[in-house]
C-alpha cells in the first residue's frame, strides 16, 4: 500500500488514491495513509454477523468514496462471490508467489519445501476463487539454496513494491483490463508489468 501511495504522488500517475480502508482497527497502513493526507476508514468485520453484511458495508463505503478501482494490499479476508462479481475487472490483488503456484498463506514455506529455483509475486484481477484471477503481471526473484522463508519473503516484498504500482497504473490507465475472463494489454503494457 505504501508503494502505491508513494507512486500516486507523481503528477503523471494515472490513479488517485481516494480512500484507504481496513477491516482492522489500528492497522499500520491507516496511519501511513492519514499522514499522506488520504482519507481512511475502518470497517471492522467483527461487527457483522456474516460475510455478506460486511461486504455490503464495504461496498457502500467504496461507492460513497467514488472508488473506481479497488487495490487490495494486505487485505486478508475472503470476499463473497457477489462482491467480487460486482467489482469484477475493477479489483486487483497482489500475491507473494508466482501464481498459479502456492496459493493461500505460508507461500514462502511452500515454495522452499517444493525446491523451486525461482519464486516471486503476482498481481491479478480478483475473482470469486482465491488467488485464481487472471494475471496482470509478475516479478521473479531467485530462491537461494539454504535460505529461509524470511529471506525469500524480504526479496519478494522488494519486488512487490516495484510491481504493484506499475500494475495499478496500467489498470487505472486502461492499458491492462479484463476481457472475456482474460487480461488483455494495449501496446507494450505487458512488458511494463513483467519485472525480473
Amino acid at each position: 500500500m505504501a508503494a502505491v501511495l508513494d507512486a500516486a504522488v507523481a503528477a503523471d500517475y494515472p490513479a488517485q488514491i481516494v480512500l484507504v480502508l481496513s477491516n482492522r482497527p489500528g492497522a499500520v497502513g491507516l496511519e501511513r495513509a492519514a499522514s499522506a493526507g488520504v482519507a481512511t476508514l475502518v470497517i471492522d468485520h467483527k461487527g457483522y454477523k456474516d460475510r455478506a453484511g460486511f461486504d455490503a458495508a464495504l461496498d457502500a463505503a467504496l461507492e460513497a468514496a467514488g472508488v473506481e478501482l479497488v487495490v487490495l494490499a494486505g487485505f486478508m479476508r475472503l470476499l463473497t462471490p457477489q462482491f467480487t462479481l460486482k467489482w469484477l475487472g475493477r479489483m486487483i490483488n497482489i500475491h507473494p508467489s508466482l501464481l498459479p503456484s502456492f496459493k493461500g498463506v505460508h507461500v514462502h514455506e511452500q515454495a522452499l519445501a517444493a525446491g523451486v529455483r525461482f519464486s516471486g509475486c503476482t498481481v491479478h484481477f480478483v475473482t470469486a476463487d482465491m488467488d485464481a484471477g487472471p494475471i496482470i503481471g509478475q516479478a521473479v526473484v531467485p530462491a537461494v539454496p539454504g535460505e529461509g522463508p524470511d529471506d525469500l519473503a524480504a526479496r519478494t516484498l522488494a519486488a512487490e513494491h516495484r510491481l504493484y504500482p506499475a500494475a495499478v497504473a496500467l489498470v487505472a490507465a486502461g492499458r491492462a483490463r479484463l476481457d472475456g475472463g482474460r487480461t488483455v494489454y494495449d501496446g507494450d503494457a505487458w512488458t511494463a508489468v513483467t519485472l525480473t
